[in-house]
């Protein structure tokens, strides 16, 4: 088994040099801006997406990156996925299940069942089959591993996101915990991120159907995560902030964590910037 630490391999700025990584979700938001940090810092990246175009666009433009069509929701599309990367690559070293919907929004009193079900497909399940796989990979390799689950402030509170997706994250966060537990003995650390606030095209989408607004723009969506949804005022996450604490996560200078959720809020769940007053 490859003993897990810093590594020399960091001292070329290179922090997963040599790795092999999955990303899901990987075609845009999130996914990409990982995507691409992971590739610039020596990993060869297999982005796992359903948007076909978008994903076969950005794998083309990252040296040492593919992609291949994955439903998160679906167990079979995953196992190809680590046995596609596996084939190409010969080894597996990194998984981020980043792959995950909104859900519906509105009273838990009209929550259509059907609708839930899809969510906690992708959301849960697709986490579930991602540590699945990749723990199967990894550990059939007797090599350390790093599996990262998005999860979500909106586990961390209620209020931020819809029932269903809420529900989701929260079961995340469980399921990376209890893997950790299983895997560590194994060298593979299982941890989670969950961002906050990050004015992407899923946040978008779903800010405009909370207010009916359909004609919200991605600035207005900043300055309003700016202004309340943040410790840190003038300053809300971006894409790459959230990249950076996967990077982190996949990297050999977190060989001894897991089991952690690693909070990118702005401290936004740790505190009230609405009493900020009382330090004046």
């Amino acid at each position: 088994m490859e003993l897990s630490g810093h590594s020399s391999d960091g001292l070329d700025g290179k922090r997963l040099k040599g790795k092999v990584a999955i990303i899901t979700g990987g075609a845009r938001g999130i996914g990409a801006a990982t995507a691409k940090l992971f590739a610039s810092h020596g990993a060869r990246v297999v982005i796992a997406d359903i948007l076909d175009e978008d994903g076969a666009r950005l794998a083309d433009s990252i040296p040492a990156a593919r992609y291949v069509h994955c439903d998160v929701s679906r167990e079979s599309d995953i196992e190809s996925a680590v046995s596609l990367t596996l084939t190409w690559h010969g080894r597996l070293d990194v998984m981020f299940n980043n792959a995950g919907v909104a859900g519906p929004f509105g009273s838990i009193t009209r929550l259509d069942a059907a609708e839930m079900h899809y969510v906690i497909g992708v959301n849960v399940c697709g986490t579930v089959h991602g540590i699945k796989h990749a723990a199967r990979a990894m550990a059939a390799a007797g090599a350390c591993g790093s599996i990262i689950c998005a999860a979500s402030s909106a586990a961390m509170m209620g209020g931020l996101g819809s029932h269903v997706y809420t529900l989701t994250k929260e079961a995340v966060v469980g399921v990376a915990r209890s893997a950790a537990c299983e895997l560590g003995p194994r060298g593979i650390r299982v941890n989670c991120v969950s961002p906050h606030g990050v004015p992407s095209e899923m946040l978008l989408a779903a800010y405009r159907k909370v207010t009916g607004r359909g004609d919200v723009g991605a600035e207005e969506l900043r300055r309003v995560v700016e202004e309340t949804g943040s410790l840190l005022r003038g300053r809300c996450a971006t894409e790459d902030d959230v990249a950076q604490a996967a990077l982190f996560l996949a990297s050999d200078e977190a060989g001894y964590v897991t089991g952690h959720n690693l909070v990118v809020d702005g401290g936004f769940t740790s505190g009230c910037s609405a009493m900020s007053f009382i330090y004046r």
